[in-house]
């Protein structure tokens, strides 16, 4: 009676190998390399009340874009409406007494000093937007009277838009100001932004608790500041995004 042939082991072998050598070339070949997360942040611009009024109208709503230069809210400033008046008709009568002779170059000048100083506040009761962007937070609404210096509204300049990594020390050595990094989008299939590191703080932190680093041990970091100034004309990043920043160095 025939002995049944011993199946061959080389197979089953070369399968490992095989799967061995697949798993080594992804490992090399296709690791994904780490990128730093950060929060984005627009500049900020607060306005505030130059006097002490009842608010006549607020023209826009939180989220509305403007521009430069456009009307946002007005003041109804009765008083100092009142005060203008009556600063431009003493003005008026003095420049017309100096003309006629009966009246005196001093006598002008104070009229004109008083006429120029109810002028510039008359022009603080209509708010004007000081930068192209948009509006974050409205704070009051018409008919509330707010007193000087109270916040009215605030205002984001979105193209003006940067994060904040916080990188290890074994790597901050590597980075300098005016570097060009890449940002990009897991949301939107990795979408890439450029940016620039603006600054690197002078001093080490610990690792703040919001933000992950490759390792626990890694614990004294330091804070890189990256904008996207010029990136962001289609205005696809917003404060409040998370962004992912590659460092131009080996992992």
């Amino acid at each position: 009676m025939a002995e049944p042939k011993k199946k061959s082991k080389l197979p089953l072998i070369v399968i490992g190998i095989l799967v061995v050598a697949g798993v080594i070339l992804k490992l090399t070949l296709f690791k994904e390399t780490f990128r730093y997360s950060g929060t984005l942040e627009a500049t900020k611009v607060d306005l505030s009340s130059e006097v002490a009024s009842k608010i006549e109208s607020v023209k826009v709503q939180e989220g509305d874009h403007v521009k430069e230069g456009q009307d946002l809210l007005s003041l109804t400033c009765d008083e100092i409406k009142v005060a203008t008046d009556l600063a431009n008709e003493n003005y008026t009568r003095s420049l017309r007494l100096l003309k006629g002779g009966s009246g005196s170059q001093e006598s002008l000048d104070q009229t004109k000093n008083r006429k120029d100083d109810a002028d510039v506040r008359l022009h603080w009761c209509n708010i004007q937007s000081p930068i192209s962007g948009s509006v974050l937070s409205r704070y009051h609404e018409p008919g509330e009277w707010v007193m000087q210096g109270t916040k009215l509204l605030t205002l984001a300049n979105i193209h003006d838009i940067w994060a904040y990594i916080y990188v290890p020390q074994t790597e901050v050595a590597q980075l300098k100001p005016q570097m060009k990094l890449k940002g990009y989008l897991p949301e939107l299939a990795n979408r890439e932004f450029e940016g620039t590191i603006l600054k690197i703080n002078d001093e080490a932190e610990f690792t703040p608790k919001n933000v992950q680093t490759r390792s626990e041990r890694q614990r004294l970091v330091f804070g890189v500041k990256v904008s996207f100034l010029g990136a962001n004309e289609e205005e696809i990043l917003k404060p409040g995004m998370t962004i992912e920043i590659q460092l131009p160095i080996n992992h």
